[in-house]
């Protein structure tokens, strides 16, 4: 099921159909003449007669930007969202600076739930519009899907007086500065969701302070809280999850991150903790789903990258095993783990010089990081 990954109170953003578009060359009378009526259908909800008669529109004018985006809109209006890509897409091709398509593009990538593709049509929405608060409200959670905490703070602290009492606006910067470990600044926007009356998501920002702090039984407690509150809150089932995995309730564990994914497939931290449980009690077809799942999401991280390396050697993938894990040392030369990994797949190729260089790379970062031990 496909979710929307901003807090409740930010209002639900759809595409809405717009008017014939201005600057563009004027369509024939029978093209206009449908396009008028299919505009009718759309604001009257009858999105199947819409787009029956855009489609009617665009036979006679294929080329009409205004028909592709409203035909794209009212896809998305019925949850099509590939539909609706291919037809903005198209629209782009004929109007590459409409900034209004853009956006309803980067829309649809984020209503369904694909964050990675929506984040450089936002780039283009904002570089244009540099009043677009709602733009910059889904870039910033975009980027805080997949990972780029920073990102949002650098998108969104300089632009504090524009977003004024805005919850969504304090959710976001929040959340990213205390999985940041910035603990006393994002506490501020605890404070803030706080003062406007218990949420789920005062809850869940409670939670990820307290995961910082590594104080895992208070984290379960809030985040319990958010969950009870608001059970399709997004991510508060998959750091729940976390909190019961952290105080050894694997079970517990394992069924609020399965209720994630029931909520976003792609949430990267259900699908990645859920991948290593069912590699390590050896359901390995299982584990390579959700652990390949978890890099497409973020395709940077070193922990997901060597977790599915590993799944490869213990599943006689080697040579694809070999290929993952020579870019994580490349990536992260001292990961010691990486490299023994590296040394027992050469050695099942009968790479014996290059699992040999390996070891004595094992050996060495070992060496190196007892001699600083002792120094302490």
């Amino acid at each position: 099921m496909v979710r929307f990954p901003l807090p409740v109170f930010l209002f639900f953003l759809f595409a809405a159909p717009a008017a014939a578009l201005p600057g563009q060359p004027p369509p024939g009378p029978d093209s206009d003449r449908l396009f008028a009526r299919a505009l009718e259908l759309h604001q009257a909800g009858d999105m199947l007669g819409a787009i029956d008669t855009y489609k009617a529109a665009l036979r006679l004018e294929p080329n009409r930007p205004d028909a592709l985006s409203n035909l794209g809109a009212a896809y998305v209006r019925l949850g099509q969202y590939d539909d609706a890509i291919a037809q903005y897409e198209a629209a782009l091709k004929v109007d590459p600076d409409g900034t209004a398509i853009r956006l309803n593009l980067a829309l649809a990538f984020y209503k369904s739930a694909r964050p990675n593709e929506a984040i450089p049509q936002l780039r283009r929405v904002v570089a244009s519009d540099p009043g677009a608060k709602n733009a910059y409200l889904v870039l910033a959670d975009c980027y805080l899907q997949t990972g780029q905490n920073q990102e949002v703070v650098s998108l969104l602290k300089p632009r504090e007086g524009m977003f004024e009492n805005d919850l969504a606006f304090a959710y976001v910067l929040g959340t990213a500065l205390l999985h940041l470990e910035n603990l006393e600044e994002g506490q501020a926007y605890v404070d803030r969701i706080f003062g406007a009356g218990e949420s789920a998501e005062a809850h869940l920002l409670m939670g990820i302070a307290h995961l910082g702090r590594q104080d895992f039984q208070s984290a379960r407690e809030e985040l319990e809280k958010a969950v009870k509150l608001n059970p399709r809150l997004p991510t508060a089932q998959s750091l729940y999850g976390r909190s019961l995995l952290t105080l050894a309730d694997q079970e517990g564990a394992e069924r609020a991150f399965r209720r994630e994914l029931d909520l976003n497939v792609n949430d990267f931290d259900a699908n990645l903790q859920l991948g290593n449980l069912r590699r390590r009690s050896q359901r390995l077809e299982e584990a390579s789903a959700y652990l390949e799942r978890a890099v497409t999401i973020r395709p940077d991280d070193l922990a997901a990258r060597k977790l599915l390396a590993d799944l490869r050697l213990q599943t006689g993938r080697t040579e694809e095993a070999v290929q993952m894990l020579e870019l994580i040392v490349k990536q992260a030369p001292d990961l010691v783990e990486a490299h023994v990994q590296l040394a027992t797949a050469y050695n099942r190729l009968k790479r014996t010089e290059e699992a040999q260089r390996h070891r004595e790379i094992v050996d060495r970062l070992n060496a190196e990081a007892q001699s600083k031990q002792v120094g302490r």
